[in-house]
């Protein structure tokens, strides 16, 4: 794992030797929590062309490794991030032809498949995460890759003649061409979804490479794309194509996949573990690291002195029986708003998933012991595992029984009760007999009570803010959530929220936030389940073994259970979530108070003022719990603070 940057500029416009050096050794400093371990920089002044890198071991940890790399033949030259898992037998391959390897590392592989072989026969051959910019010294070519599933970042610009890129904005902002300006369609998406959905980032005319997709730029011409793997394709052709044979055999098919896509990960020159939160996901990949027999396994966990956001006894309680070397952090709401001021520096641009502050507790933590970790992440969008699914399925089949009138009569009944009011009307139950923070998911429930279909349903359920209110005359950038051809394409409901799950909120939030947590505090997580291998099983599986009579992810658990007690994994879904809602009532409310002052909200000229006051007055009040929509303000401020 590492950082990458580089630049090329329009040969009439060149910069000096000493300013093009500059300006490399500037965006490599600012990628070093990246890569602690090595540097480099590779300059053709007279191309105008620079390549950077930051390197994090993992693999060869020998000089051997060192990038940028050049081809054996001269031609090409690379920087990349990532890890590539089925590099032996590209190199094997290699080695028949009489080639003799250096070192061992994949960087090596990579760039001699790529002088060999092209780039689209390279790109398809490989298993793994990966970013990465090879420039081409003949053609005069540089290009960009990313990987399958967006893993690992690539952000671009072209500004005039000027083309920069960089594995985090904060690099691409130390190029003296850098002329940021806030694009409002993407503050209005950002308060949407608490993340701005690619190929949008916060400043106009700077983009995220889409997961995928190759990016080529030739002098004179402007960037072109090309998709080398198509989530959208492969979900279509996984669903006209669906697996047969009986359950026994599906569950045998997906174990003896994913034991193979975790072995691969296990592959390292340093010491790895694993995170285990105790859900099903972080299980079954501990699980499956102890049946590969990959040697002693090491987990990590967290847990939170307030009860209801614990998960750490289930996680020690699954280590335990795994036989795992387990270590725990109980964190104190002080030690986790200690990270609160890091996280614009973190997430260089606006996001806000309050799960980021665990995700980086847990790394930092994680680090102490490991240089690379394997995490659960992609299960719930593979196998049907979020809450959502079902709530929306469920529901519209029911509220479309129910006259409009009548739904929005219901809707102001059940708003009329605060969320906190109805937490503590659900605390006379059962504990394991209702969801965390029931009285947030009723107000939720009650909010799309008056929608007209499905897909406003499950909009409304991923939306925050309705842009319309907050940022009243912003049109916001609408991308495939908003795409009619995905409904015809995905007829069923359950398969469009997975598929436009899979293309936005994987990549854009849940893989961000690892990517951004870990590597700030220089940690490589590996996910074994968004190997595209699984992605592509995963795609053919009848709905039928996703959700069985209420039970999401079947068919995961039941490779789970084969390896871990029913009883300590049944349980009501909790997330990797903190008590963001008092914490702003308490610890955080100065902070934030500042943060969203009426002065501070009218400089951009961008927010309904009255509106969000409004909402932090009531949340200050009890009267409504709005933790979710004021943390996106409030780290958009913060971020404002920090780059704006």
């Amino acid at each position: 794992m590492c950082g990458i940057a580089g630049f090329l500029a329009d040969p009439s416009r060149r910069a000096s030797v000493d300013q093009l050096k500059s300006t490399a050794h500037a965006m490599d400093v600012s990628l070093e929590h990246r890569g602690p371990d090595d540097h480099g920089i590779w300059l053709d002044a007279e191309a105008g062309v620079a390549l950077v890198h930051r390197r994090l071991s993992i693999v060869d940890l020998s000089p051997a490794g060192h990038q940028p790399m050049h081809s054996a033949d001269g031609r090409f030259v690379i920087v990349y991030n990532g890890e590539v898992y089925s590099h032996l037998p590209i190199r094997a391959e290699i080695e028949a032809t009489g080639h003799r390897f250096r070192g061992h590392s994949d960087t090596e592989v990579l760039i001699e498949s790529f002088a060999r072989f092209g780039i689209r026969a390279t790109v398809d051959r490989l298993i793994g995460m990966f970013a990465i910019a090879i420039w081409d010294k003949q053609q005069r070519t540089l290009t960009l890759i990313r990987d399958r599933l967006g893993i690992k970042p690539i952000y671009w610009a072209k500004i005039g003649g000027l083309f920069m890129f960089g594995s985090e904005l904060k690099a691409l902002r130390q190029h003296p061409g850098w002329t940021p300006r806030i694009e409002p369609a993407a503050v209005a998406s950002f308060m949407r979804y608490n993340y701005i959905p690619a190929p949008h980032t916060i400043y106009r005319d700077v983009y995220k490479l889409e997961p995928g997709t190759i990016l080529t730029l030739e002098f004179g011409r402007e960037p072109r794309t090309e998709k080398f793997w198509d989530a959208r394709q492969v979900a279509l052709g996984g669903l006209r194509n669906p697996l047969t044979g009986d359950e026994a055999s599906l569950v045998e098919q997906l174990e003896t996949l994913l034991v193979d896509a975790v072995r691969k990960r296990t592959m390292a020159d340093v010491p790895l573990g694993a995170f285990l939160s105790g859900g099903i996901d972080s299980a079954t990949v501990v699980a499956l690291m102890k049946a590969a027999n990959v040697g002693p396994v090491k987990t990590f966990s967290i847990g939170f002195d307030e009860k209801a956001f614990n998960e750490a006894p289930h996680a020690a309680a699954i280590a335990k029986h795994l036989g795992t070397d387990h270590t725990e952090l109980i964190v104190t709401s002080r030690q986790a708003l200690e990270v609160v001021p890091k996280l614009s520096e973190i997430f260089d641009e606006p996001f806000a998933d309050s799960s980021q502050i665990p995700t980086y507790l847990v790394s930092a933590m994680t680090r102490k012991y490991v240089t690379v970790a394997l995490s659960g992440d992609g299960g719930d969008e593979l196998f049907s595992g979020y809450n959502r699914y079902q709530l929306t399925r469920h529901s519209w089949r029911m509220l479309s029984l129910v006259p409009a009138p009548l739904r929005k009569a219901v809707a102001a009944g059940l708003t009329s009760v605060s969320s906190e009011r109805w937490n503590a009307i659900f605390d006379y139950l059962p504990e394991h007999s209702y969801p965390r923070l029931p009285g947030d998911k009723i107000h939720k429930f009650a909010n799309v009570l008056g929608l007209n279909d499905a897909d406003e349903l499950y909009r409304r359920l991923i939306s925050h803010w309705d842009p319309g209110n907050i940022a009243p005359g912003v049109a916001e950038a609408r991308g495939v959530l908003w795409d009619s051809s995905v409904r015809a394409d995905f007829p069923n409901l359950l398969d469009r929220m997975q598929f436009l799950d899979s293309v936005t909120y994987l990549p854009d939030d849940i893989l961000t936030k690892v990517d951004r947590a870990s590597m700030a505090v220089a940690l490589e997580v590996r996910v074994p389940l968004l190997d595209h291998r699984v992605v592509e099983m995963a795609w053919r599986l009848p709905h039928s073994v996703k959700i069985r009579r209420g039970v999401s992810k079947w068919l995961l658990r039941q490779v789970l259970y084969r390896h871990v007690p029913r009883n300590l994994i049944e349980r009501p879904k909790m997330g990797f979530s903190v008590p963001l809602s008092e914490w702003l009532r308490g610890p955080l409310r100065q902070w934030a108070e500042n943060l969203l002052s009426e002065k501070r909200l009218r400089e951009t000229e961008l927010f309904d003022v009255a509106l969000i006051r409004r909402h932090w007055a009531e949340h200050l009040s009890r009267e409504r719990n709005w933790q979710y929509p004021l943390w996106d303000v409030l780290m958009f401020e913060a971020w404002r603070e920090r780059w704006g």
